[in-house]
């Protein structure tokens, strides 16, 4: 089974990340995957564009079916695996329905992370702002609270409740990220808790990413 998929991804890439946990947790271990440098500029190669023409990371194939979106490619694999590994959508409605809705905000809350994180990559200098680098960082603050809240309101240990589920497979990454970037261990209680206890789980701690062993982070997110 695993051996008809291709996935080529990138070091500490939310995106490529939550693929390979999923990949994890249905047991799908033994796939073709290929590690490429995006400071090298390996995703815009013909290889990547040949499955992704936006020329972005990840690149996935299961057999001639191609599914370049990493929310996409969890369910696919949850669909297509259901019976098999870890069942990540949960049978109870009400968990399930949770599990619908975190997923969905990842999104939002990747825009506003990245909005602070690449602020000063992808404007020129001569175009950077103090007051827009003070909006971004206030918006992903609230952000943050949001998820904090979240799990402040969730039992469980989870996302979606006492189940792992592709919200956890989904989020974590993201959650990573900012921990990755210095957010504050101490001012976000319950989400550091969730990273703690999420990040030695087997298929996250197999797929954590091999350049934040080899890297010291950043402290980016600091004051957020």
């Amino acid at each position: 089974m695993a051996k008809d998929m291709t996935l080529l991804w990138g070091s500490g890439s939310p995106p490529c990340w939550r693929i390979m946990i999923a990949l994890e947790e249905k047991n799908l271990q033994g796939y073709n995957q290929k590690l490429l440098s995006f400071e090298k500029g390996e995703h815009k190669s013909k290889e990547v564009m040949d499955i992704n023409p936006r020329g972005q990371l990840p690149a996935f194939k299961c057999g001639d079916k191609i599914i370049n979106e990493s929310c996409g490619v969890c369910f696919f694999l949850e669909s297509k695996y259901k019976s098999q590994g870890t069942k990540l959508i949960p049978d109870c409605d009400a968990e399930q329905a949770l599990m619908f809705q975190r997923v969905f905000e990842v999104n939002t809350f990747g825009d506003k992370m990245g909005n602070v994180i690449y602020y000063n990559w992808k404007v020129p200098e001569g175009e950077r702002h103090d007051s827009a680098i003070k909006r971004n960082k206030e918006a992903l603050t609230a952000e943050v609270k949001l998820w904090e809240g979240y799990l402040q309101k969730t039992s469980g240990g989870f996302l979606a409740g006492k189940n792992f589920s592709l919200a956890d497979v989904i989020v974590f990454p993201a959650i990573a990220y900012l921990y990755r970037f210095g957010l504050s261990e101490e001012r976000y209680p319950k989400l550091t808790e969730y990273y703690k206890n999420l990040m030695n789980r087997p298929s996250i701690k197999a797929t954590w990413p091999p350049t934040w062993k080899e890297t010291p982070g950043q402290d980016i997110l600091k004051d957020i």
